[in-house]
Protein backbone atom coordinates (compact mmCIF):
# COMPACT_ATOMS: atom_id res chain seq x y z
CA UNK A 1 0.00 0.00 0.00
CA UNK A 2 2.31 2.46 1.17
CA UNK A 3 4.06 1.63 -2.82
CA UNK A 4 1.01 2.43 -4.30
CA UNK A 5 0.46 5.14 -2.60
CA UNK A 6 3.90 6.70 -2.91
CA UNK A 7 3.61 5.87 -6.89
CA UNK A 8 0.39 7.64 -6.68
CA UNK A 9 1.65 10.83 -5.47
CA UNK A 10 4.48 11.08 -7.86
CA UNK A 11 1.98 10.72 -10.76
CA UNK A 12 -0.28 13.61 -9.34
CA UNK A 13 2.44 15.89 -8.84
CA UNK A 14 3.58 15.89 -12.27
CA UNK A 15 1.80 18.42 -14.53
CA UNK A 16 -0.08 16.75 -16.84
CA UNK A 17 0.51 19.23 -19.47
CA UNK A 18 4.01 18.81 -19.66
CA UNK A 19 3.52 14.83 -20.43
CA UNK A 20 2.08 16.19 -24.27
CA UNK A 21 4.08 16.56 -27.16
CA UNK A 22 4.14 20.07 -27.85
CA UNK A 23 2.64 21.34 -31.57
CA UNK A 24 4.66 24.01 -32.23
CA UNK A 25 7.11 27.28 -31.30
CA UNK A 26 6.43 30.61 -30.38
CA UNK A 27 9.01 33.09 -31.24
CA UNK A 28 8.86 35.76 -29.07
CA UNK A 29 10.92 38.87 -29.34
CA UNK A 30 11.15 42.02 -26.99
CA UNK A 31 11.26 45.55 -27.86
CA UNK A 32 14.47 46.15 -25.48
CA UNK A 33 13.67 50.25 -25.01
CA UNK A 34 10.30 49.49 -23.65
CA UNK A 35 11.55 46.52 -21.24
CA UNK A 36 14.38 49.02 -20.25
CA UNK A 37 11.72 51.56 -18.95
CA UNK A 38 10.41 49.54 -16.63
CA UNK A 39 11.62 49.22 -13.03
CA UNK A 40 13.25 45.90 -13.21
CA UNK A 41 14.73 46.55 -16.86
CA UNK A 42 16.40 49.78 -15.23
CA UNK A 43 17.52 47.34 -12.87
CA UNK A 44 19.13 45.27 -15.55
CA UNK A 45 22.77 46.25 -16.18
CA UNK A 46 23.03 43.54 -18.44
CA UNK A 47 20.71 44.65 -20.85
CA UNK A 48 19.98 48.32 -20.40
CA UNK A 49 22.86 49.28 -18.54
CA UNK A 50 25.67 49.14 -21.30
CA UNK A 51 26.82 51.57 -24.08
CA UNK A 52 24.86 49.23 -26.72
CA UNK A 53 21.49 50.36 -27.89
CA UNK A 54 19.27 47.56 -28.24
CA UNK A 55 16.28 46.89 -30.48
CA UNK A 56 14.31 43.20 -30.68
CA UNK A 57 16.15 40.95 -29.00
CA UNK A 58 14.89 37.03 -28.39
CA UNK A 59 12.56 36.84 -25.55
CA UNK A 60 12.35 33.35 -25.76
CA UNK A 61 11.42 30.05 -28.23
CA UNK A 62 8.40 28.92 -27.19
CA UNK A 63 6.97 25.15 -27.15
CA UNK A 64 3.15 25.32 -27.49
CA UNK A 65 -0.31 23.56 -27.96
CA UNK A 66 -1.96 23.55 -30.98
CA UNK A 67 -5.24 23.25 -28.96
CA UNK A 68 -4.13 26.70 -26.31
CA UNK A 69 -1.82 26.91 -23.92
CA UNK A 70 2.01 25.42 -22.98
CA UNK A 71 4.38 23.22 -20.75
CA UNK A 72 6.52 24.52 -18.30
CA UNK A 73 9.59 23.87 -16.58
CA UNK A 74 9.31 19.88 -17.97
CA UNK A 75 12.83 18.77 -15.67
CA UNK A 76 12.82 18.92 -12.08
CA UNK A 77 16.51 18.96 -12.43
CA UNK A 78 17.68 20.54 -15.90
CA UNK A 79 21.56 20.52 -17.07
CA UNK A 80 23.60 23.05 -16.52
CA UNK A 81 24.49 25.43 -19.20
CA UNK A 82 27.90 25.40 -19.91
CA UNK A 83 29.31 28.80 -19.56
CA UNK A 84 30.07 29.43 -23.82
CA UNK A 85 26.58 28.30 -24.67
CA UNK A 86 25.49 31.53 -22.71
CA UNK A 87 27.90 33.80 -24.00
CA UNK A 88 27.05 32.93 -27.20
CA UNK A 89 23.71 33.94 -26.43
CA UNK A 90 24.06 37.03 -25.68
CA UNK A 91 24.23 39.00 -28.61
CA UNK A 92 20.35 38.76 -29.24
CA UNK A 93 19.48 37.40 -25.77
CA UNK A 94 21.35 40.18 -23.60
CA UNK A 95 20.47 38.74 -20.59
CA UNK A 96 22.77 35.68 -18.48
CA UNK A 97 19.59 35.75 -16.09
CA UNK A 98 17.19 35.53 -18.87
CA UNK A 99 18.97 32.79 -20.90
CA UNK A 100 18.74 30.78 -17.98
CA UNK A 101 14.75 31.27 -17.41
CA UNK A 102 14.12 30.52 -20.07
CA UNK A 103 16.08 26.93 -20.80
CA UNK A 104 14.19 25.66 -17.16
CA UNK A 105 10.90 27.01 -18.49
CA UNK A 106 10.70 26.69 -21.69
CA UNK A 107 13.84 24.98 -23.21
CA UNK A 108 13.30 21.85 -21.33
CA UNK A 109 9.85 21.06 -22.23
CA UNK A 110 11.89 20.88 -26.48
CA UNK A 111 13.17 17.41 -25.88
CA UNK A 112 16.46 18.36 -26.72
CA UNK A 113 19.77 19.27 -25.22
CA UNK A 114 20.57 22.85 -24.15
CA UNK A 115 22.98 23.32 -27.43
CA UNK A 116 20.36 22.51 -29.35
CA UNK A 117 17.68 24.21 -28.37
CA UNK A 118 19.54 27.40 -28.21
CA UNK A 119 20.60 26.59 -31.70
CA UNK A 120 16.70 26.64 -32.74
CA UNK A 121 16.70 29.51 -30.94
CA UNK A 122 19.60 31.36 -33.20
CA UNK A 123 18.41 30.01 -36.20
CA UNK A 124 14.77 31.13 -35.98
CA UNK A 125 15.92 34.77 -34.90
CA UNK A 126 18.09 35.10 -37.83
CA UNK A 127 15.69 34.19 -39.92
CA UNK A 128 13.49 36.55 -39.73
CA UNK A 129 13.99 39.83 -41.14
CA UNK A 130 13.25 42.93 -38.77
CA UNK A 131 11.92 45.83 -40.82
CA UNK A 132 13.90 48.94 -41.26
CA UNK A 133 12.00 50.66 -39.50
CA UNK A 134 13.07 49.09 -35.59
CA UNK A 135 16.35 48.75 -36.62
CA UNK A 136 18.07 51.56 -34.22
CA UNK A 137 15.12 53.97 -34.63
CA UNK A 138 16.39 57.34 -32.76
CA UNK A 139 12.78 58.58 -32.29
CA UNK A 140 9.71 56.82 -30.81
CA UNK A 141 7.34 55.13 -33.47
CA UNK A 142 3.58 55.15 -32.67
CA UNK A 143 2.01 52.04 -35.02
CA UNK A 144 -1.30 50.66 -35.27
CA UNK A 145 -0.52 46.84 -34.64
CA UNK A 146 -2.04 46.19 -38.14
CA UNK A 147 0.59 48.16 -39.14
CA UNK A 148 3.29 46.81 -37.03
CA UNK A 149 2.22 43.09 -38.66
CA UNK A 150 2.15 43.98 -42.03
CA UNK A 151 6.09 45.71 -41.59
CA UNK A 152 7.21 42.32 -40.83
CA UNK A 153 4.88 40.01 -43.46
CA UNK A 154 6.49 43.10 -46.00
CA UNK A 155 9.79 41.68 -44.86
CA UNK A 156 9.00 38.01 -44.35
CA UNK A 157 7.66 37.04 -47.70
CA UNK A 158 5.00 33.91 -46.35
CA UNK A 159 4.72 34.79 -43.03
CA UNK A 160 0.43 35.35 -42.69
CA UNK A 161 -1.30 37.26 -40.26
CA UNK A 162 -2.64 34.57 -38.58
CA UNK A 163 0.98 33.65 -37.83
CA UNK A 164 1.75 37.23 -35.63
CA UNK A 165 0.72 38.94 -32.98
CA UNK A 166 1.64 42.45 -30.38
CA UNK A 167 1.68 42.34 -27.03
CA UNK A 168 2.13 46.13 -25.30
CA UNK A 169 2.74 46.53 -21.80
CA UNK A 170 -0.15 49.58 -20.93
CA UNK A 171 0.46 52.03 -24.66
CA UNK A 172 4.27 50.80 -25.08
CA UNK A 173 4.94 47.75 -27.50
CA UNK A 174 6.56 45.10 -25.20
CA UNK A 175 6.71 42.03 -27.65
CA UNK A 176 5.72 40.83 -31.18
CA UNK A 177 5.55 37.20 -31.45
CA UNK A 178 5.51 35.12 -34.51
CA UNK A 179 4.55 31.34 -34.96
CA UNK A 180 6.56 28.59 -35.90
CA UNK A 181 6.04 24.77 -36.85
CA UNK A 182 9.00 22.55 -35.97
CA UNK A 183 11.04 22.89 -38.91
CA UNK A 184 10.91 26.95 -37.78
CA UNK A 185 8.77 27.31 -41.02
CA UNK A 186 5.25 30.16 -40.19
CA UNK A 187 2.28 28.32 -39.29
CA UNK A 188 -0.90 30.20 -37.53
CA UNK A 189 -1.15 30.37 -33.96
CA UNK A 190 -3.47 28.94 -31.73
CA UNK A 191 -6.36 31.41 -30.74
CA UNK A 192 -4.83 32.05 -26.85
CA UNK A 193 -1.67 33.75 -28.92
CA UNK A 194 -2.95 37.06 -29.76
CA UNK A 195 -3.00 40.68 -30.02
CA UNK A 196 -2.65 42.30 -26.90
CA UNK A 197 -2.96 46.10 -27.57
CA UNK A 198 -5.62 48.80 -26.54
CA UNK A 199 -5.35 50.78 -29.99
CA UNK A 200 -1.75 51.86 -31.62
CA UNK A 201 1.35 50.89 -30.12
CA UNK A 202 4.55 53.18 -28.64
CA UNK A 203 7.77 52.11 -29.80
CA UNK A 204 9.97 54.02 -27.46
CA UNK A 205 13.63 55.15 -28.96
CA UNK A 206 16.45 52.67 -28.74
CA UNK A 207 19.08 55.88 -28.25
Amino acid sequence: MRRLAALLFLLLSVPALAQEPFDYYVLSLSWSPTWCGTKAGRGDAEQCGGTRNYGFVVHGLWPQYAKGGYPSACAANPEPMPGKLVDSMLPIMPSRKLIQHEWKTHGTCDGTAAAEYFGKTSAAFDRLRIPKLFQNPVQPQTLAVEQVEKLFQAANPGLEPNAISVVCRGHHAAEVRVCLDKQLNYRPCARDVRDRCKGEALFPATR
